[in-house]
């Protein structure tokens, strides 16, 4: 019956727009050519995108050019879309932990590229294909958490707001230095950092070029919590132990919370409403539920 209920009622654009896999922001009707993009950005080569899936349903995604502080090329760009649309056919996954090489996260775009695309047509293009990127990066039905070690730069910091929570280490940093480079965020950063920090502080963040420390950062809302050890290995065992308790449970139970959560975040409330009732419906009956019920553990863990 549930099911028939589920297929009564239409869903808007928005909505069908949301549970497809793989949609992206921008296209042709946008001015936006992906596979022009695709070629220029192939020209620009260097570090690598990796990614570590576990047993336990938690990726590890690292950005790994630590010659450059783990900047992004042009190859990593493209990489970090392969490993999205790789993550988003990922069924088992449940969550995943950014982080970068050699214990700092990123200190943004390589320059290299940036001064090869010079144009304003150039820096629009990347601008859709970054924010394509992470947007699809963003409604990854798994629970995401940036690893903030060293400095996050630039597009570095733009990428951490794209990631469900963030966590610091001691004396890592977070800057939006794009002021001084005279442009403003072109990913999706400053408009992801309002909502996490709201209008004013990511005013003061952006117009100041301000330099986060974990304690600011921590006392502005921008991240969760200030981990114990700088040491890479250390603090991405504490990071993971983090991030599991929010994502013990089954597969199918911890995807439909966080696909509910981007409909509350992206959809207007009716359809958000409409999007958390269809998810229902797919947990609802489910091993998980009958075994819960079974237990009799509704109220108790």
């Amino acid at each position: 019956m549930a099911k028939s209920l589920l297929n009564a009622t239409s869903l808007s654009a928005r909505t069908k727009l949301l549970h497809q896999v793989g949609v992206s922001l921008y296209n042709t009707s946008h001015g936006f050519y992906e596979e022009e993009v695709k070629k220029t950005l192939q020209q620009f080569p260097g570090g690598s995108i990796d990614l570590q899936k576990e047993d336990n349903g938690i990726g590890i995604l690292t950005l790994n050019n630590p010659s450059k502080m783990n900047a992004f090329s042009g190859v990593m760009m493209l990489q970090l879309l392969e490993k999205v649309i790789e993550l988003e056919n990922w069924t088992e996954g449940k969550g995943l932990i950014v982080r970068g090489a050699k214990n700092t996260f990123s200190s943004g775009s390589d320059l290299n590229a940036v001064k090869a695309l010079g144009t304003p047509q150039d820096g629009v293009a990347l601008s859709m294909f970054m924010q394509n990127t992470l947007t699809r990066f963003m409604r990854l039905p798994l629970i995401s958490v940036a690893l903030i070690q060293g400095r996050a730069l630039g597009g570095g910091a733009e990428f951490t707001t794209a990631c469900d929570f963030r966590l610091m280490t001691p004396e890592s940093e977070i800057r939006f230095v794009h002021k001084e480079m005279g442009i403003i965020p072109s990913w999706g950063g400053a408009s992801r950092l309002v909502e996490i920090i709201g209008s004013r502080q990511a005013l003061k963040v952006l117009s100041g070029a301000l330099k986060l420390n974990s304690e600011k950062a921590l006392n502005i809302g921008m991240v969760e919590e200030v981990l114990q050890f700088s040491d890479e290995t250390k603090s991405l065992e504490e990071a993971r132990e983090w991030l599991m308790q929010f994502v013990n449970g089954p597969p199918e139970v911890i995807r439909a919370l966080k696909k509910s959560v981007c409909s509350g975040r992206e959809l207007y409330l009716e359809e958000a409403l409409q999007n958390e009732r269809d998810l229902l419906g797919t947990v609802w009956g489910g091993p998980a539920n009958l075994e819960a019920i079974a237990r009799k553990g509704k109220f108790n863990k």
